[in-house]
């Protein structure tokens, strides 16, 4: 059993919550959302962006795989094509 970070959380602990969550208050990225924060849908788009995927129906079945093993990626919100497009297309 791996007892380490995976791959894909060491690549993004190059970028700290702390700065990140700067920028979204600064330009009120949170506004009006429950579950699915600004964060979720950025590590969502970089999951995408760094395994090449082409759709979001791709996206979330990758990440569907995962399963409950998604908050130890970082992941807080629920993985769905519609919280996703949703996202895409209410935030920049």
């Amino acid at each position: 059993m791996n007892t380490g970070k995976t791959v894909f959380t060491q690549a993004i602990s190059f970028i700290t919550k702390y700065e990140f969550d700067k920028f979204v208050n600064k330009y009120n990225g949170n506004y009006k959302t429950r579950h699915f924060s600004c964060w979720d849908q950025f590590l969502a788009m970089s999951f995408a962006q760094l395994t090449y995927r082409e759709s979001l129906r791709d996206i979330e079945a990758c990440l569907q795989t995962r399963g409950r093993r998604l908050y130890h990626l970082g992941f807080r919100g629920n993985i769905t094509r519609t919280n996703l497009s949703n996202a895409n297309e209410s935030r920049n």
